[in-house]
């Protein structure tokens, strides 16, 4: 699959674009395998309708799982379809998002995380089985006042700040007398919530650059647990407007000397990040998961739901993929970590919202996923799951319409569960990624890279290093 763009239409926008905006500078945005965005900057001079068709050369042995020194070079290729004004940057700039290719054959990169999502919407159109797969994330995130951390030989330490922590350290100037508990921070209105105004500043910008919202709100947590939902959208498309999304919510909470942290548990005591993650396949404008089933579900939602439960552990490798996420998986709290379905039961791993009775709104939400994951490499592992839930009619058992936090361990024993760590989650995804190599979507490659990447990069160092609890247990010891 070339990436080069094929849209003269999309390329005249954009020229008419940077015409009317007195464009100086371009910036090529593009997201490596983590999930992160980075970019490169030209001047105004250096672009032309030619750049679509030529790109743009960068190192990528710089980048985290890309190439190794010996073979660096490679490729951007700008989709004219991404283009926006920068609300961040001080002269008139245009950014796109890029595809990734080799500089000789022009080919695009197999570890490229948004060809990986391109590959699994064709995939599901060479399928047959639907021609669409809507994706609608929740992603939350915390708005903090101050941050600072270190890690030594010999000491290791975080601090956070917040004029809404339930701690109320008393920042200097500040008047903490009105501030949210823990876990009594959904929905309150002035003054317990102090970030209303920022939140709406952040809306604005994302509609600013294309991004459509739909609701913000604060969330459960003290210290400015936030929520900002965008309408769902088609794989690539959304993975791209989550990207952005990170880049709005960090830029404009840094203008006001502030923040923000997609950490999924950053604070002990309290609860963590999630991103709830909407799903649903089309196909000719029809809402192939509405049915006459359970929970107004057809036979196809069902199975997809049967794939999801059946590779969730895999899955976690993916859209739970740090450390730190299993700080918030964990049995007994509000984390999803039990792998049923359930209409309404937000306790349940895979919920079925019942808010409509729309055929166009049927849709189900898998809780596991936070908001570390990269959309297009999580998305795509998603609908991967799913399809095989599908082609297989893997049964996703009965219901689990309880509390599951009110069920004896007796009464769980026969639910499966999450998880329980990192290490644990890529040990399924070693053992369980047939699925995912369907239509060559993920390859062996990229699946051994990210496992080792995360193994050597982040699970050994974390293993190696004494915790700071550990001395409150065992220094006197």
């Amino acid at each position: 699959m070339a990436a080069k763009p094929k849209s003269s239409s999309g390329i005249n926008k954009v020229m008419s674009l940077i015409k009317s905006n007195g464009v100086k500078m371009v910036d090529y945005k593009f997201t490596d395998m983590l999930g992160q965005w980075h970019h490169i900057t030209h001047t105004i001079e250096h672009f032309d309708e030619d750049t679509f068709r030529d790109g743009i050369g960068f190192d990528g042995s710089s980048i985290k799982g890309f190439r190794k020194i010996h073979e660096s070079d490679m490729l951007l290729f700008p989709d004219p379809v991404t283009a926006f004004i920068d609300p961040f940057m001080a002269v008139p700039t245009v950014s796109f998002i890029c595809n990734i290719a080799d500089p000789l054959t022009h080919e695009s990169y197999t570890r490229d995380p948004r060809y990986i999502a391109r590959k699994a919407e064709a995939y599901l159109k060479s399928s047959g089985i639907g021609d669409t797969a809507f994706f609608g994330p929740e992603p939350e995130f915390f708005i903090l006042d101050n941050v600072s951390y270190d890690q030594s030989p010999n000491r290791a330490y975080y601090e956070i700040d917040s004029q809404e922590g339930a701690w109320n350290t008393g920042i200097e100037g500040k008047n903490l007398g009105h501030r949210p508990r823990y876990k009594e921070g959904y929905f309150p209105v002035s003054p317990l919530d102090t970030l209303q105004d920022l939140r709406t500043e952040m809306v604005l910008t994302m509609q600013t650059i294309g991004i459509p919202v739909e609701v913000h709100h604060h969330e459960v947590a003290t210290a400015g647990q936030t929520e900002i939902d965008m309408r769902f959208d088609t794989l690539v498309k959304m993975s791209d407007n989550l990207v952005a999304y990170k880049y709005v919510t960090k830029n404009v909470a840094k203008n006001h000397g502030k923040t923000v942290t997609f950490m999924p548990k950053p604070i002990f005591g309290d609860n963590g990040s999630g991103m709830h993650v909407h799903q649903s396949i089309w196909k000719n404008g029809k809402n192939l998961f509405f049915g006459n089933g359970y929970a107004g579900l057809s036979d196809m939602a069902l199975y997809y739901i049967g794939g999801l439960l059946k590779h969730a552990p895999a899955l976690c490798a993916i859209t739970n993929p740090t450390t730190n996420s299993y700080k918030r998986l964990v049995p007994g709290y509000e984390a999803p970590v039990n792998l049923a379905y359930s209409m309404r039961n937000r306790s349940a791993s895979v919920r079925i919202p019942m808010y409509s009775t729309s055929p166009k709104s049927k849709r189900i939400e898998f809780r596991c996923p936070d908001p570390l994951c990269n959309p297009y490499l999580g998305f795509s592992a998603l609908l991967m799951a799913g399809l095989d839930g599908i082609i297989n009619k893997i049964d996703p058992g009965k219901p689990l319409d309880k509390d599951i936090y009110d069920m004896t361990p007796e009464q769980l024993k026969d639910v499966p569960s999450a998880p329980g760590s990192l290490p644990e989650a890529l040990a399924a995804l070693k053992d369980d990624h047939e699925f995912l190599l369907r239509g060559d979507v993920f390859t062996e490659d990229l699946i051994e890279t990210w496992i080792e990447y995360k193994t050597v990069k982040e699970v050994q160092p974390m293993q190696l290093r004494p915790h700071p609890f550990e001395f409150i247990m065992y220094y006197d010891a």
